[in-house]
Parts: structure tokens; C-alpha cells; sequence
């Protein structure tokens, strides 16, 4: 075997490779920061000491740890500490510095997290959620002996922000019962010292009594819903201004509130030729609260732009054709950002041309950029990002190709670097994704489009975009694998049974396999998007659910089905899913299963390799050696060598 074979292949190399994700910092104490990094080949948290230059690995877990949050004034590091990655757990707490963790609000018992604000005399607001509680917020102001209740209601909810002075705390929630569209209300804290008793003004009995001073809700009584939703308060001290994301024009842009006063000032989102900009707007506050950092996102890609409050000027901030995965904008006037394209890695990086922060250890391998695709679909244009096998043209198709399926579903593929599709390319493949309706980024009545007929809906855009595929010349029609995690992994085993001659495997990765389990089981807030997504609960509506469920259709697959899932899992519990792999085998289905001890996914690079490889091999196997008509297909050995078995 040559030197070249032999060495660790590209697909390898990257997951391999270190990464780092977008530095966070103290708002009082700016050059104190924080980060998650798998440079131990786990992804743990790390704090960052920019002014000496010092990196101090904070947590270390056999499964992990990436929720956490820096106090304002930098003294402590707030982390989420779950089991084996259920998601349920407590906030814990260390000194910046190191030291002994500690249970950072003993008396709350754990829980799945509802968000936290950070106050900088001491207050703190910790959001829960259970499926006996629902929703609660519970504030510790200083001096208090324990957490109290503020805020309970069985519809999903949890922590907006606290105001710079602390004594204004933004609820974001779902009171009206439409998971898909808050509201946010206003409360005012009581002062650090002050007893209180009685009956909670937004909640079930409590001890603490909170006056409402405002609220923001565009869904009751309204036939066609908007979502509003915090983004932040203005960072200056007794400034009441509060700035809000809404869709009152049909896609998610910003606004200021004062919620005091209640006005609203609208603003006027145009670049340098005076164009609007399309698709979905986000902002923040730059420090100062004088002007804003706008985030914007149209067709799998993103680009920031700064607006000034004073005369409304909105200027572009030079960045690379791609996706910005977040930012933020320093004190000092720069903007920092995580940046990446389906063709270069990602690295953290700054408008003053620098690369910002870059994990240890060589910088993965690249890979191809995607072709933007637009297909005509029952619903509209359906967007597709299209990546051909390295070194390959469309004169050499047409290839073994896989559709791989986002999550979500409110959730949408972009112009990023993926080490997952890039190692199906290396092996010979080409890989479409489509952003079927329920994705984001395309304006809210494609989001919106899913309801009641939930999977049913995504499977016709990804069939027409299939049809695409086929008729170009791109896709082998025997030679079409359907993947995907998550809701991903829920469209694969439910395409299957609908689509079956559409498919020549199926490879799910924490799949809902079972909607009628899957919903007694799993976790309160994703209860409350599918009772939203069918219009009422499998009691309510059974039709609907056992219509979108995989198990409904497994007589029906006709494919050998690869299953991974996370014995931990409370998103895509595990019950159902031994449910469906129950029925495979009754009817003989050939199919594999792994299951693995971590949640809905995992952190630990080695996991994710095994499980890639295992994924490679059956559809090596099953591919190239079917017997059901099925062509013998060619892939690669991830370093672009092609072979046939």
C-alpha cells in the first residue's frame, strides 16, 4: 500500500482538526472570554484571558459541556451540567480563574434549562422546564437565603434578558399556545432586600410578587400570527429600550421597544443603494447602544452591516461570500466573527483582517464549494445546494449521490464547512441538501407552510428536487441515498415508507421513528412545537400523527435502513425508536442499528468518527453489493481514490 494510502484520509483529517467557536466576553471586563473547543477531542469550555494571552480549560466531561456564560463582571463562569447528555441537569459555577466548582443556585432541582440572565449586582433569573412544572423562571437576588419562584405556566417559555440595571426582566413565551410564534412580557424585579409574599402577578402561586409593566404579543386574537422575541437590552445604565426581533412584514427583522413608554421605532434596513435587504434580518447592540450590528441571512448565506441610530445609515462590513455563524462587536469598534464556507474551514475572525482566535494543530482540509439550485416545487421555488465528488464536472456524472436532510425542521442548510458532507464527497459522492419548506432564511410563510401534514410536506420538496437531480444528469436514480439527523433523520425513515422506490438506502442518525411514543417521551419544549406543528396533541389529533409517522409506512420500506441513536437522547427518545426497529425486524427488514451512550448526538471527536465509519461501510456494502437491482456503485477511500468492490 503507498505512503499516500496509507496516511489518515481528509474525511479524517477534519473531524480531527481542532476547532473553536466565537469567543464570548465579559461586558464589564472585555478581555475576559470564553469559548468551546474540542482540542482535547472532546468540545469542552474554555476562558480566555486576552489581556495575558492565557487559555484555561474550564470543564472537562466524558460526553462534554458547551452551555455556558460569563458573568458580567468576568469573576465567574456559569456552566450547564447534564448527564451523559440528556440535557438535564443544573448550572454550576468556577472563578475565572480556577478554582472548585460549585452548584451555582442550590435548591432548584434539575431540570431542562429555560435560559439565564446574569445580573450585575449579584441577581440572578434561572428558566426551567419539565413535564410536571412546565415552564418556571426562579430569581436569587443578593442576599437571598434561596431561589424563588417568579413565573410558572405549563406552555413553553424561558429567560429574555435583564436589563443593564437589573430590575427589568424580559420573558420570552408561549402562553397563547403557538410554540412557533412568542410573545414577550415585561417584569419588573423587586429590589435586592425587599420581602415580598403572596401570589405571583405572572404565574401560579409564588413568593415573590412582580408587576408587569408591559407586553409584546402579536399571536392572541389574531388570525394570521407573528412571533416577536428578545434580542436584548440596550447596554447602558436605566436605558429602557429594548430591542426586538418580530415579523409583522412577513420575516423576522428588528425593532426597538421602549418598554416603558411603549414606543416603537421602526427601522429602515437598507444598504448603500438604497435596496431593502431581502430575506431575514437580525441585530444586537454595539456597546454604547448608539448603534447596532446587523446580522443578515437570505438564500444559505449571511453578511453583517453596522446601522447607525442617528441617522439611520446602514454600511456593509467586508466579509467573505459564506456564512457568518455568529458575532460580535467589541468595545474597541472591531467586529469578531466565526465565518466559514462549504469550501474553507471555519476560524474566528475580525473586520480589522485578522484571524481572531484559531484552534491548535493543523488547519483541516477543505473541500468543494456548493452550486446554488432553485427547483420547482408544490409549494414554490425550492432552494438546493449542490456538491459534486472533488476534481469531478457534470459531464462526469451521474454519481452515487446523497440527499442529506437538516434538522430542525426551523432550521435551514447554508454556504458552511461541514466535515460530514465532505467526507461523502471524498468517497465519490455527490451530496445535495434542500431547504425544504419549514426551513428559515426564506421568509416566514416558508417556515410557516408546515403544519398538520408535518413530513409529508418537506418529503415533496426534497422529491422534486430529487426529480432535479435525476434529470440533469447529477444523481444516479439506483444510486440515491437518503440521510439525516434529528428531524433530518425523522424525513429519512419517513421518506422510506412514502417515497419507497424513490431510495436505494437510508442512513438516520437520531431519528423520531415513532411519533406517537416519541411525543409521550420526549422533552416539554419539543411537546410544545408538535403540538403546534399538528394542531393538538396525538390525543386530540391521532389522524395526524400516525399520518406523519414513520412506523406507519415501515411495511412499505423496501431498502436495507442504518439507525444510530443516543441512548440519552430527550429530543428523539430511544423508546420509539426500538419501536420501529422492532417492526423492521418482525417484517424481516434488513437493517442495522447503533446505539451509543450520549444524548441527541455527541461532543467526542472519536464518537463522531465511528459513527461516520459506520455509516460508510453499510452503504459501501449495501450499495456496491445490492442484490435487489440496485447498481453496483463506485466510491472512494476518502483520500479521492475511487474503487470498485
Amino acid at each position: 500500500m503507498s505512503e499516500e494510502k496509507s496516511a489518515v484520509p481528509a474525511w479524517e483529517q477534519r473531524f480531527r482538526a481542532a476547532r473553536v467557536w466565537l469567543p464570548d466576553w465579559a461586558e464589564d471586563a472585555p478581555d475576559r472570554a470564553l469559548y468551546v473547543s474540542n482540542a482535547t477531542g472532546t468540545y469542552e469550555v474554555y476562558a480566555w484571558d486576552r489581556a495575558t494571552g492565557a487559555h484555561r480549560q474550564v470543564t472537562d466531561r466524558p460526553n462534554g459541556t458547551t452551555d455556558a456564560e460569563l458573568s458580567p463582571d468576568g469573576a465567574w463562569i456559569w456552566w450547564f451540567d447534564d448527564h451523559d447528555g440528556d440535557e438535564f441537569g443544573v448550572w454550576r459555577r468556577q472563578p475565572f480563574a480556577g478554582g472548585p466548582d460549585e452548584e451555582a443556585v442550590p435548591g432548584l432541582a434539575p431540570s431542562y434549562s429555560a435560559g439565564l440572565a446574569l445580573g450585575r449586582d449579584g441577581t440572578v433569573v434561572v428558566g426551567r422546564s419539565t413535564d410536571e412544572d412546565g415552564t418556571t423562571l426562579h430569581l436569587r437576588r443578593p442576599g437571598d437565603a434561596e431561589p424563588v419562584e417568579i413565573y410558572r405556566h405549563a406552555e413553553y417559555g424561558g429567560v429574555g434578558d435583564l436589563s443593564h440595571d437589573g430590575t427589568l426582566l424580559a420573558v420570552d413565551h408561549t402562553e397563547h399556545g403557538d410554540a412557533m410564534h412568542s410573545a414577550i412580557r415585561i417584569v419588573r424585579i423587586p429590589a435586592a432586600g425587599t420581602a415580598h409574599s403572596g401570589t405571583a402577578a405572572i404565574g401560579t402561586p409564588g413568593t415573590v410578587t412582580v408587576e408587569t409593566v408591559a407586553e409584546l404579543d402579536e399571536v392572541t386574537g389574531r388570525d394570521e400570527p407573528r412571533g416577536v422575541a428578545c434580542l436584548g437590552f440596550a447596554p447602558v445604565e436605566g436605558d429602557t429600550r429594548l430591542l426586538v426581533a418580530h415579523q409583522r412584514t412577513g420575516r423576522w427583522e428588528p425593532m426597538i421597544w421602549d418598554v416603558v413608554t411603549g414606543a416603537e421605532t421602526a427601522l429602515t434596513l437598507r444598504d448603500e443603494q438604497g435596496r431593502e435587504l431581502p430575506g431575514d434580518v437580525s441585530a444586537q447592540w454595539r456597546p454604547g447602544a448608539e448603534a447596532l450590528l446587523v446580522e443578515h441571512e437570505y438564500e444559505a448565506r449571511s453578511e453583517l452591516f453596522s446601522y447607525s441610530l442617528a441617522d439611520g445609515r446602514l454600511t456593509r462590513l467586508e466579509t467573505p461570500r459564506g456564512t457568518v455563524s455568529g458575532a460580535t462587536a467589541r468595545p474597541d469598534g472591531t467586529v469578531e466573527y466565526l465565518w466559514s464556507s462549504a469550501a474553507e474551514p471555519a476560524a474566528v475572525r475580525s473586520t480589522a483582517g485578522t484571524v481572531v482566535l484559531r484552534a491548535p494543530g493543523p488547519v483541516p482540509p477543505g473541500s468543494v464549494p456548493v452550486e446554488d439550485v432553485w427547483v420547482d416545487g408544490p409549494g414554490g421555488r425550492v432552494h438546493a445546494l449542490v456538491q459534486r465528488p472533488p476534481g469531478s464536472s457534470p459531464e462526469d456524472g451521474p454519481f452515487p449521490t446523497l440527499f442529506e436532510v437538516h434538522g430542525g425542521p426551523t432550521h435551514h442548510d447554508s454556504d458552511s464547512f461541514a466535515a460530514g458532507p465532505a467526507a461523502w464527497l471524498d468517497h465519490g459522492f455527490a451530496v445535495v441538501r434542500v431547504n425544504y419548506r419549514g426551513s428559515t432564511g426564506y421568509g416566514q410563510a416558508w417556515t410557516d407552510a408546515l403544519h398538520e401534514r408535518v413530513g409529508l410536506i418537506e418529503l415533496e420538496d426534497i422529491a422534486a428536487v430529487r426529480e432535479w437531480a435525476v434529470a440533469s444528469g447529477l444523481a444516479d436514480p439506483r444510486r440515491l441515498v437518503l440521510t439525516g439527523g434529528s428531524w433530518g433523520g425523522y424525513l429519512t425513515l419517513l421518506g422510506l415508507g412514502v417515497q419507497p422506490d424513490a431510495w436505494a438506502l437510508g442512513v438516520a442518525a437520531v431519528p423520531v421513528a415513532d411519533y406517537h411514543t416519541a411525543y409521550a417521551d420526549e422533552m416539554e419544549a419539543l411537546k410544545s412545537l408538535d403540538r403546534t406543528l399538528f394542531g393538538g396533541t396525538p390525543e386530540e389529533v391521532p389522524d395526524r400523527f400516525t399520518a406523519s409517522s414513520p412506523l406507519t409506512y415501515v411495511d412499505r420500506v423496501r431498502v436495507p435502513v442504518y439507525i444510530s441513536a443516543g441512548v440519552n437522547d430527550p429530543r428523539c427518545p430511544i423508546r420509539q425508536i426500538e419501536n420501529y426497529v422492532e417492526r423492521l425486524e418482525q417484517l424481516g427488514k434488513p437493517h442495522e442499528v447503533y446505539r451509543y451512550d450520549a444524548g441527541h448526538g455527541s461532543l467526542v471527536v472519536e464518537e463522531r468518527i465511528k459513527q461516520l465509519r459506520l455509516e460508510l461501510d453499510f452503504v459501501r456494502r449495501h450499495l456496491d453489493g445490492a442484490s435487489d437491482g440496485t447498481a453496483a456503485g463506485t466510491v472512494g477511500d476518502g483520500n479521492g481514490n475511487g474503487e470498485s468492490e
